[in-house]
């Protein structure tokens, strides 16, 4: 009995050992299982948004037409190069192009100290641009993420010499400048133990991973990201496309986030839905607010969908030293009215280096378009798709009663006919022209000729505004 009680009371012992184990470091770093009771919370259905709720909830972003993109993290180090040699496709996927272990790709945590890393920089470069929102990765596919996560140490302050929250700086800058904070998160995670499937060059076993215990730690990361820093604009998912993730997940994710959030934009990768690149939505019940086509614009508008075009500005969406392959500022702006004459978005990417500066070809493109926004923003925000076909020498925005010519070829003859306009025009005018002198107009049924000065004012993309009676006609 003796014996028994010693061992009984050596049991105790060790029990007791444990759980102030377990409470000292739910103190230090927060409680895991508590993570995962935040992403177990109770789903409440959200209810069926009427079409003037949704509007409603979509208008600020309608609005905006022109947002930053930002891609960052540890591949920013590498920057495109492994081990002396140049890794093949886009630099954030470095790991997975270069067949990189998690053992070996972790200790760039060590080296992550971005001390020129500057919030307020950034924004204020954003909104000089034009640019009326950010969406930033706080984790892309690689699980570093950019703030300090109570679900992980694998992030930016507790991982790295760094010891600062980028979405924190990053946050309290937007929200002083009037941008709006947008996050970006990877429902794929190379990283994590129980994330499958692995990848085929991997050597890690997927024997004990358990994918609904990952769930559990996505769904506790995307409540810290949807309640830590203030308002959100959009959550922004990727990584939707590997068979472990479902229909009933997307919808699920989707739920969760708009209960945490009701007023909160959610794209379409955050579903099974999407067509490839085109990213536009099937048909199906799919959920998602807008499409998210990738590095391409759709040919025409689409009728009763909000969409989003992303695009990098060179090759890649994280930091290559060697990719030099860039867009010019012209083919940039050219972009920017051709998505908002089809009434969709434009989100421009910037891949920052490690040291967290925004590469000199991104900082001067941006700058450039600024410039022309600063003058014609009025034709690019709260504008909607063009009813009429493209013409040869732009394209066409428009509002209720305004129709805008971006005139990207100046015609020889001076001499700017707009085909297919029914209302009559009440005058037209350069935007660019401080003193609204007005042009003189001859219409004839359906079609317009503006006169036009012999010399344009913008050689990339001059706007004549043509006011008209009434809300312009469909053709």
């Amino acid at each position: 009995m003796e014996k028994a009680g010693e061992a009984m009371l050596e049991k105790r012992a060790i029990i007791g050992a444990v759980i102030i184990c377990v409470g000292t470091i739910w103190l230090l770093k927060g409680s895991w299982n508590q993570g995962l009771r935040a992403g177990e919370r109770q789903q409440i259905k959200i209810p069926v948004e009427t079409k003037e709720q949704r509007d409603q909830r979509m208008a600020w972003w309608r609005e905006a037409r022109f947002g930053m993109f930002i891609h960052w993290g540890l591949y920013a180090l590498p920057a495109g190069e492994w081990q002396g040699r140049r890794v093949r496709g886009i630099g954030e996927w470095i790991m997975h192009y270069g067949q990189i272990p998690v053992e070996e790709y972790e200790p760039l945590t060590k080296q992550f100290n971005p001390v020129k890393f500057n919030a307020d920089e950034w924004v204020k470069l954003a909104k000089d641009a034009g640019m009326k929102y950010i969406v930033i990765t706080s984790k892309h596919h690689d699980g570093f993420c950019l703030w300090d996560s109570k679900l992980t140490e694998y992030d930016v302050v507790d991982a790295t010499p760094f010891k600062r929250s980028i979405l924190k700086e990053l946050s309290d800058a937007c929200h002083k400048e009037g941008i709006k904070m947008c996050w970006y998160h990877s429902i794929m995670d190379w990283h994590h133990p129980d994330y499958l499937p692995r990848r085929p060059w991997e050597k890690r076993p997927a024997a004990g991973a358990d994918f609904d215990r990952y769930i559990r730690y996505l769904k506790g990361q995307v409540s810290e990201l949807l309640t830590s820093f203030g308002p959100i604009g959009v959550m922004w998912f990727d990584g939707e496309w590997e068979d472990t993730w479902t229909h009933e997940h997307g919808k699920d994710l989707y739920d969760y986030v708009r209960n945490i959030r009701p007023d909160i934009i959610i794209n379409n990768r955050v579903d099974k839905g999407r067509r490839g690149m085109a990213g536009l939505t099937k048909e199906g019940g799919f959920r998602g607010d807008f499409g998210t086509p990738e590095q391409e614009i759709p040919a025409t508008g689409v009728a009763g969908m909000d969409w989003e075009t992303c695009m990098t500005m060179n090759n890649t969406w994280g930091y290559k030293s060697y990719d030099d392959n860039w867009k010019s500022t012209e083919d940039l702006l050219h972009k920017l009215v051709d998505i908002a004459s089809k009434g969709g978005n434009f989100l421009l990417n910037v891949g920052p280096t490690a040291e967290g500066l925004i590469p000199a070809a991104s900082v001067e493109r941006l700058q450039a378009m600024g410039r022309w926004v600063k003058v014609n923003g009025e034709s690019i925000y709260g504008t909607g798709a063009s009813p009429f076909e493209r013409p040869a020498w732009g394209r066409y925005t428009k509002k209720k009663d305004i129709l805008y010519a971006h005139v990207f070829d100046w015609p020889g003859d001076n001499k700017l006919v707009v085909e297919g306009l029914k209302n009559k025009v009440k005058t037209a005018y350069l935007l660019a022209d401080e003193e609204r002198s007005a042009l003189k107009v001859v219409q004839e049924a359906d079609r317009v000729i503006v006169a036009l000065p012999q010399e344009a004012p913008d050689a990339i993309d001059s706007v004549v505004v043509l006011q008209v009676e009434g809300e312009i006609k469909e053709k």
